[in-house]
């Protein structure tokens, strides 16, 4: 069964030495001939949306199971495995760590053409790519900044993405996990899910159910004239003290005897017990014209609904807060700000933890397997 939730690593600034990658590279192909024969392509893709059994992998390779690396090193371990097999495999990996992540629509698009997939389901698993990266990136705010991305994906048109998040602050990692089976509906707790040992306080968490009032919301605010939700805004700008404090505004009410007395309206107190930090604490609601132009834009558009909304060219991370924000203050649809979130050595590990990697034995596992594929 898929766990669901988030991984957290250390940041890894190393580099993996030839030596082992060269080994990971050999191993994880033999493993992938094997399942692939075995089970056919699409189980190994849902394999690899599975976050224990994809930390499992990388710690069968002898890699660190607490570093980000492990991510960046198994995926491009595994792509290099299946190069000038993919075809015969049925698999392919597109995407990768930095620059190399932005050329995964062009890669999968590259490799449907060669498979011969219909454009509408190229396109679809183009877009599939791009949305989980947007998803992660505006719909999780968690304060992980996406710098790996890889999409795989199978000959019958399973797919799974996995990409890594990087927090430089408190020096961590987080991982993402998505299989299609799982993400029908891309907005709506669309991972397959990952194991945690640390979890963020407060995160503004709108792919959670309990947010879906609150993102019906957003598509109806963008629906309406451009106007009427910047009059929504600027109530926001008008009435928002320090933001570490509380969002209210004085008005002078009468009691029946006749008596003006002075009472205030609280619309978000940012101290309560219920958090101590909130995303929106540091936003700067003064204006902006690149949200204005944005805001505008999705007004004129009036995109059908939050998937639609989200998918909007220049919609980022502080349009979709911005819209959380109103929802939530003005019309009272809270979001969740709940972390999604909910390791095997055989071969050691190359820091030596829990003991330094055992050449001879990982030699002798990959001559195994490779024994083991010829007499099928």
């Amino acid at each position: 069964m898929i766990q669901k939730g988030i991984a957290t690593f250390t940041l890894d600034y190393g580099k993996c030495p030839k030596w082992l990658f060269d080994r990971m590279v050999l191993l994880s192909k033999r493993m992938i001939f094997a399942i692939v024969s075995e089970d056919g392509p699409d189980e190994f893709i849902k394999r690899i949306s599975d976050p224990v059994w994809f930390q499992s992998l990388g710690t069968v390779l002898a890699f660190d199971w607490n570093a980000s690396g492990l991510t960046t090193i198994l995926t491009a371990a595994l792509k290099e495995a299946i190069r000038g097999s993919e075809r015969n495999l049925g698999v392919f990996i597109c995407g990768g760590k930095g620059k190399t992540s932005l050329k995964t629509p062009e890669q999968i698009l590259n490799w449907s053409e060669i498979i011969n997939l219909s454009e509408k389901s190229a396109n679809a698993l183009a877009y599939n790519s791009k949305m989980a990266a947007k998803v992660d990136s505006s719909l999780i705010q968690d304060g992980f900044q996406i710098y790996h991305h890889s999409f795989f994906f199978s000959k019958n048109g399973a797919w799974t993405v996995v990409q890594q998040g990087m927090n430089i602050q408190n020096q961590s990692a987080r991982r993402y996990h998505w299989f299609s089976d799982n993400a029908k509906d891309l907005i709506n707790e669309p991972h397959s899910g990952i194991t945690s040992n640390i979890k963020i306080d407060n995160v503004l968490n709108l792919t959670a159910n309990k947010s879906k009032q609150n993102r019906g919301l957003g598509a109806e605010l963008v629906s309406q004239s451009f106007n009427a939700l910047m009059k929504d805004i600027t109530l926001l700008r008008k009435y928002y003290t320090p933001l570490s404090q509380m969002i209210s505004v004085k008005k002078d009410v009468r009691h029946p005897a006749g008596c003006r007395t002075s009472t205030q309206l609280t619309l978000l107190n940012l101290e309560n017990k219920e958090f101590r930090w909130h995303p929106v604490v540091t936003e700067d609601f003064s204006k902006s014209k690149y949200l204005e132009k944005i805001l505008w834009r999705l007004c004129d558009q009036k995109p059908k609904n939050y998937e639609k909304l989200l998918a909007t060219p220049g919609v980022g991370p502080k349009t979709i807060r911005a819209l959380a924000l109103v929802a939530e203050v003005i019309y009272g649809a809270k979001p969740s700000y709940e972390d999604p979130a909910r390791y095997s050595f055989a071969h050691g590990g190359k820091d030596a933890t829990p003991y330094p990697v055992d050449c001879e034995t990982f030699d002798q596992t990959i001559e195994k397997l490779k024994s083991l594929l010829k007499k099928k």
